[in-house]
């Protein structure tokens, strides 16, 4: 049996050099690929919600994936229809967004399939593609904005309406057809995409469109979307893209001109007020005719457009945009979001941000040169720290959260931290960062109120609790700091909160990965699955993978003692347990704690 990294290589390397692939669909015999895909879904928090089926993560076997190995060998292999659910939109709680939930065995092949499309496409997308791909994300799509955007004069905003549910699937299975020259493996892809989803218990057709929320769903989105990447850099942006240099602008070649005349007669104070008006002006032509630009950037859905030229352009190059993705995708932009936007009276939103080109003649380098005009600047919207403070106030002030008075003050102080946190991290390339200080005051605020009233005390007293002041790069700084003493030789626990440097970093690295990419390198969960021993009994027979949402799930409550399998797993802090059948079967029977464990 190959290893999955070894498969996948093989694959990548077609992928480089541009040739299909044959017989693909017998790579989904191969065990390993079901153990990296295991590896790497167990831990997302859905792999415990079941779908159209009781099934989950819980129950993870060998067996399960011979099953499904075997269904595959004989093309008996059938998908099951998604439960859809509806969740609110970022933008508003009365827009709600479906979400489609596939049992687990489909959530395994379809990781398996996903892994297949990624290392062949990978090396093929544009590189102005940062959505849903490794080692990319929403920073380094505005790291490339602040790159490629200096001088731009107009912002193109595209947003594609519904995307994921008005992929065609003919347009697909096209594409996947000219790389992979394999029916049986696009037979089985159009099986998935075409299976159907359940909205309140009923049966309904998918006749368009990947379910957002399945695995292969993004994957899916970036092959056809790569098509409208290839377009744009191949046939948009050539067209806008000429010039070497603007030629320079008259006026200012004048006035320079003047001001070396006006410094050979030694008339320093007409120098002195030539060179301030020419410093007023561009020194080359802004309106230059032979001279364009045009860069481009894609996130998922989501494009944005910089061009160097006049609003005309700029309004043909979305019409093109537009009549493309209608012609030979099939897709078309949403209106609303589709804007043409001067870059530096109006401010174009990408991902979460505020973006503009930053004019200040005031400012000048150490050799007295305009070192701002043209830049692009990134800002966070007044609008989110609107709605970030209001999550924590009530008629304007900030408030308790009454949810949060049952936790722990350590488990409390740590979520308000991860909140605040992340917020910071995500907006660390605004220049406008350091307005989160009311964002900081108001979590605060809300935060000692609610251990105030956990422990039916005042905030004054809170604060001289677990008031504390951390080291930080930026020296000493005042938290409000909980420590948790445990028994030798553990260390104890520390959460604070506050303490997040609010400085302006443009070209900051930030992590948008949640979880570490798997390698040959197998995981610590698949390994323990291969060793085919119960951890509780020791046998050796129908080893299967128990697991729980959280680990507070292992907290007993009364004073009856711990069960064994709960004692093991919190002594090791982890969610899964290897356990035989029968062991797996007396802990959900509850024939080790007395009542059934709600998984």
């Amino acid at each position: 049996m190959r290893n999955a990294e070894t498969i996948l290589n093989i694959i990548r390397k077609r992928g480089q050099r541009g040739l299909p692939v044959q017989d693909v669909y017998r790579l989904l015999y191969q065990r390993d690929l079901y153990l990296r895909a295991y590896g790497k879904l167990y831990r997302n928090k859905g792999a415990m919600t079941e779908g159209v089926t009781p099934e989950t993560v819980d129950g993870m076997s060998l067996e399960k994936i011979e099953t499904i190995i075997n269904l595959l060998r004989n093309e008996r292999y059938r998908w099951t229809p998604v439960r859809r659910i509806f969740i609110p939109k970022k933008k508003g709680k009365t827009k709600l967004r479906p979400l489609g939930l596939p049992s687990w065995s489909d959530k395994l092949l379809q990781e398996v399939i996903r892994s297949i499309l990624e290392a062949y496409y990978e090396p093929q997308f544009s590189d102005h593609s940062h959505g849903f791909r490794p080692k990319r994300g929403c920073h380094t799509a505005l790291r490339e904005v602040m790159q490629k955007g200096k001088g731009t004069k107009w912002f193109i905003e595209g947003d594609l309406c519904a995307c994921f549910d008005k992929i065609d699937h003919s347009i697909l299975l096209n594409i996947l057809q000219e790389s992979f020259h394999d029916n049986r493996f696009t037979r089985l892809l159009s099986g998935l995409l075409k299976a159907g989803y359940l909205e309140d218990w009923k049966f309904n057709n998918t006749f368009s469109g990947a379910a957002q929320g399945s695995v292969a769903g993004p994957i899916f989105s970036n092959i056809v979307l790569n098509r409208l990447d290839k377009y744009v850099e191949e046939q948009i942006i050539p067209v806008y893209t000429r010039g070497s240099r603007r030629k320079t602008n008259p006026p200012y070649v004048r006035l320079t001109m003047q001001a070396t005349e006006a410094r050979r007669k030694n008339d320093w104070e007409r120098v002195h007020r030539l060179n301030q008006q020419a410093q007023s002006m561009p020194s080359r032509d802004p309106n230059d005719p032979n001279f364009r630009r045009l860069w481009y950037v894609r996130y998922a859905d989501d494009f944005l457009l910089g061009l160097i030229g006049p609003k005309n352009e700029a309004m043909v190059i979305k019409q093109k945009i537009s009549e493309f993705l209608s012609r030979d995708l099939k897709l078309e932009l949403n209106a609303e979001k589709t804007l043409v936007t001067h870059a530096r009276n109006q401010k174009a939103k990408f991902l979460g941000y505020e973006i503009h080109a930053l004019y200040d003649n005031s400012k000048h380098d150490h050799r007295g040169q305009r070192c701002i005009n043209g830049s692009i600047g990134l800002r966070i919207p007044h609008k989110v720290k609107q709605e970030k403070c209001a999550k924590y106030m009530k008629h304007g002030k900030p408030k308790h959260i009454p949810q949060r008075i049952i936790d722990e003050a350590y488990s409390t102080v740590s979520q308000y931290q991860a909140e605040y946190r992340g917020i910071v991290q995500y907006y660390r390339m605004a220049y406008n960062l350091h307005t989160l200080n009311k964002l900081k005051y108001v979590m605060e605020v809300s935060l000692v109120q609610t251990l105030a009233n956990k422990y039916k005390t005042t905030c004054p007293k809170i604060y001289k609790r677990y008031g504390a002041k951390i080291m930080t790069e930026e020296g000493e700084r005042k938290v409000l700091l909980v420590k948790v003493e445990r028994t030798a030789p553990k260390k104890p626990l520390i959460a604070h909160f506050g303490g997040v440097s609010l400085k302006w970093n443009k070209w900051v690295s930030v992590n948008d990965n949640l979880t570490e990419p798997i390698w040959s390198k197998r995981s610590e969960v698949v390994q323990r699955l291969l060793a085919q021993e119960c951890e509780l009994c020791g046998s050796h027979k129908n080893i299967e993978m128990h697991h729980i949402r959280k680990l507070t799930d292992l907290k007993q409550s009364g004073r009856t003692a711990q069960p064994e399998w709960k004692r093991r797993m919190s002594a090791r802090r982890r969610k899964s347990l290897a356990v035989c059948q029968t062991c797996h079967q007396d802990i959900h029977y509850g024939k080790y704690d007395g009542r059934k464990l709600s998984a």
